[in-house]
């Protein structure tokens, strides 16, 4: 039993490092051909506009209600402790180091990182991939480097953009709700702001960005198994970069506060 135990601890922490260093060598190889991005600027901008402005639709929706509920927890949280005046400044510093980043990385994640496995998927399997090789075409330049640039490229814009939203949404329930006003909500989200919170939570949403779209093409280049395996390597994608974002999330906190 025990050694049946360790056997299979064993292997699949071979498994783990093995793909660790898989990783490791697909993001080199993306550095190296970042010197060509210039000439690869179409591919680029296309996947930017997919990542980026194609993302704000759901991103609202989901910063919106984030901030509300916030506000409400905020509440919750205050009620016999402070008065209300502090819940401007409380709920944007959540949102802002916390809330927005790590969300929108998980949307992200579910929306860009599975896409992203799914389509090399497919493509590997149906053989494109092996086409652009013999056309003496790179798979990594030509799919992988503009979507990892892209995402960390977008990131930081769709995180403030994240925050704007939130911040909006905890302020609607602030007033109209709990019958904070205005002036007082917004005088304390002044007086606690602080840029560290703001540039910490965009390094974040930076970091989660280029690691779910890293693992997105990863994965993607490794699917096997026809329709099937393009299903599974989707599931994996967003399961693995979920995962990732909160354990990065917290390796992230105690290197920026």
């Amino acid at each position: 039993m025990i050694v049946k135990l360790l056997q299979k601890t064993g292997a699949a922490t071979l498994d783990f490092l093995e793909e660790l260093g898989q990783v490791s060598t697909l993001l080199w190889k993306i550095i190296t051909y970042l010197p060509r991005v210039f000439k690869n600027r179409v591919l680029v901008l296309k996947q930017m506009e997919h990542i980026g402005v194609d993302s704000i639709p759901l991103v609202t929706v989901i910063s919106i209600f984030t901030g509300a509920v916030s506000a409400w927890q905020a509440a919750y949280q205050l009620k016999g402790l402070a008065p209300l005046s502090f819940m401007g400044g409380g709920t944007s510093r959540a949102i802002m180091t916390e809330l927005a980043p790590v969300l929108t990385g998980i949307v992200i994640a579910g929306r860009i990182g599975a896409s992203i496995a799914a389509e090399i998927g497919t493509m590997k399997v149906t053989e494109q991939i092996d086409a652009l090789e013999v056309m003496g075409i790179s798979p990594i330049r030509f799919l992988a480097m503009p979507r990892v640039l892209a995402a960390v490229l977008m990131m930081p814009f769709i995180v403030v953009f994240s925050n704007v939203i939130a911040i909006v949404g905890a302020y609607v329930v602030s007033n109209y709700s709990l019958g904070v006003s205005y002036a007082v909500f917004f005088q304390s989200v002044k007086h606690y702001f602080l840029m560290r919170d703001f540039v910490a939570g965009m390094i974040k949403g930076t970091f989660f960005g280029g690691f779910t779209s890293l693992l997105g093409c990863h994965i993607g280049f490794r699917t096997e198994g026809g329709a099937e395996g393009v299903g599974t390597a989707t599931i994996r994608s967003f399961v693995i970069s979920a995962a990732l974002i909160l354990i990065l999330d917290y390796i992230l906190w105690m290197f920026l506060f």
